[in-house]
């Protein structure tokens, strides 16, 4: 087990351990009972991707994404999706000035570091697509002009999984740009009493949200990304990823298989899982930790199994069962 896919180091070294720390710790004095989902939105941070939170109205997803902007102080856009909304009003537009007699530049929402897409699902297609290219890009082209945005860029996005009435579906093109999908679940009785407890001594428009304060700068993340991508791989480890990826693709309980895209996202995700946990190296268990909100949405249950019933979460983790682990 000698070959390893690290990178040279690039930027000045950083705690990133410490820097997650310091990040969670801010994010979960607004958001109770939700760790796991904390730690999987921060692993997307660190992987340097996007990511699409899934859960019911009133469960704290808008709220961990302002949370997280206010946590590590980088410039912070957000779109509310509508039927109505146009492409340009995400990637923005040049307007013609009378008084200059010049075309002028307005940016969207999209020039920052962390855009919040509240219920991307309930756009068009059309203005869904528009954040293909920065998704992927990390740029966007307006009239021809090829526009960077300034790193870290991370773009989370928020569906409803239960309202379908005036929704539409995001593309499999575009869901395959998520490097992750989390689904946020109800609190135990314990965390939600104590939501609820706090929310009733608030005063009528504070929110706990107010009250946090930056505790890393963008150069601290951009630094902390860097550090997760010198985090060794070595060959048995990437194997064991790509034998998970070509499994969903065998099984017969999923009618598509994830890609290689997916296999690349287990091994990004993996390295940031062990950069939390202060390791420089990957181990089998970040892989296996990874699957679920990788995974999750880039494969397609067969007709027969979609009609059982049975959850893609349960199929995934039968198919990660069956496939051996190197050993550590």
């Amino acid at each position: 087990m000698t070959d390893d896919f690290s990178l040279p180091p690039s930027e000045p070294a950083v705690d990133a351990p410490a820097v997650v720390t310091r990040i969670r710790s801010q994010i979960e004095q607004a958001l109770i009972g939700q760790r796991e989902v904390v730690s999987q939105v921060l692993a997307g941070l660190l992987a340097g991707g996007h990511v699409l939170l899934e859960g019911k109205p009133g469960l704290g997803k808008t709220q961990l994404v302002l949370a997280l902007a206010k946590s590590f102080g980088g410039s912070f856009g957000r779109i509310q999706f509508t039927p109505d909304l146009m492409p340009s009003d995400v990637t923005g537009f040049r307007l013609f000035d009378m008084k200059s007699q010049t075309f002028q530049l307005r940016r969207g929402p999209v020039f920052c570091n962390l855009l919040l897409a509240d219920e991307i699902n309930r756009a068009p297609a059309k203005t869904q697509s528009a954040l293909l290219e920065v998704m992927q890009e990390i740029q966007v082209t307006i009239d021809g002009e090829s526009l960077k945005l300034e790193p870290p860029f991370m773009t989370l996005a928020t569906q409803n999984p239960i309202e379908h009435e005036g929704t539409y579906p995001l593309p499999e093109a575009q869901l395959d740009r998520f490097l992750m999908k989390i689904l946020i679940d109800y609190p135990d009785q314990a965390s939600e009493s104590e939501i609820v407890a706090r929310s009733a001594a608030e005063i009528p428009g504070a929110s706990a949200v107010g009250l946090l304060h930056p505790v890393a700068s963008p150069a601290d993340i951009i630094a902390a990304q860097a550090a997760v991508a010198r985090v060794q791989v070595v060959k048995e480890v990437v194997d064991y990823a790509v034998a998970i990826v070509q499994a969903t693709r065998d099984a017969r309980t999923i009618s598509l298989g994830a890609g290689t895209r997916g296999a690349i996202a287990l091994v990004r995700i993996g390295k940031a899982i062990a950069t939390m946990h202060g390791r420089a190296f990957v181990i089998p268990d970040d892989i296996k930790a990874a699957t679920l909100p990788v995974l999750r949405h880039r494969v397609q249950l067969s007709p027969e199994v979609a009609i059982s019933g049975q959850a893609i979460d349960d199929v995934l983790k039968s198919i990660v069962e069956s496939v051996p682990a190197p050993r550590q």
